[in-house]
């Protein structure tokens, strides 16, 4: 009975070691296989087996990883106080490198990004933080990518969500748009004014020079004046429009034959 009992207990233990060697991974997963400690070689995906206790695996996931980038306090080139926060998008390219190279390389990545942002951005002002987010992004990607790239890490993309501002700060950026928005109306008013004062001096050049010219420009403001609702209509006469009728052998109204 004993005997039976041994031989059903050793037999239950073979099939749970056997069991436990087969491995299955999926498409997007692989396996860093150690032999006695040492690494062996990466295997997956598919079915695979490991000898127990000879061999150890690690699982190594190979899909794009999207880590949110907690808020970082910074101070700007100009001494501005900011909260920004981002989100990396990076994958694990080679997973050797990702398992022997570093203890853990999600939270060696992440420690990395706010590092990395509070460094780069603190390099800029604030007007490059809010209008130049692209070419930010860009240079906190490269240098992530290059420091990363030991790790069997490949960063492919940094977006910076949100620069958060305090109350007295976005006041100050407001008076400051307005003061623009003022200073750009009175510069195109003075074009305007500029540009009306150089077409008024050619009008005048060309008026001067052609008398009939001058004498229809008043015939036509009389008529734009007639036109409007006036009982009264006060006007200077012109003595241009009377020399005609002031020359020598015409008579004048009232004089004695």
């Amino acid at each position: 009975m004993v005997t039976s009992y041994a031989f059903l207990v050793l037999a239950g233990v073979i099939v749970a070691v056997l069991a436990s060697a087969f491995r299955v991974l999926r498409e997007y997963q692989r396996g860093v296989v150690f032999m006695l400690g040492r690494f062996w070689k990466v295997k997956g995906p598919g079915l695979i087996i490991v000898i127990p206790v000879l061999q150890q695996m690690v699982k190594v996931d190979l899909r794009t990883i999207v880590m949110d980038v907690p808020s970082q306090d910074v101070i700007s080139r100009d001494n501005v106080s900011v909260k920004v926060n981002a989100v990396v998008y990076y994958r694990v390219i080679d997973s050797q490198r990702a398992i022997i190279q570093v203890e853990n390389f999600e939270a060696a990545t992440s420690q990395l990004a706010q590092t990395t942002l509070r460094s780069v951005l603190g390099q800029h002002d604030l007007d490059e933080m809010l209008s130049s987010r692209d070419k930010l992004n860009e240079d906190i990607q490269r240098i992530l990518d290059e420091q990363t790239d030991a790790w069997g890490i490949k960063v492919a993309n940094v977006e910076i969500k949100h620069v958060d501002l305090n109350e007295n700060m976005i006041r100050a950026i407001a008076r400051q748009a307005e003061a623009e928005r003022d200073r750009r109306a009175k510069v195109i008013h003075a074009e305007g004014e500029l540009q009306a004062s150089k077409k008024l001096l050619e009008a005048g050049a060309i008026l001067a020079g052609n008398p009939e010219a001058l004498q229809l420009r008043y015939l036509q403001t009389l008529t734009a004046i007639a036109g409007e609702k006036n009982s009264t209509i006060i006007f200077p006469l012109p003595m241009d429009l009377l020399r005609p009728f002031m020359k020598p052998g015409i008579s004048k109204p009232g004089a004695s034959d």
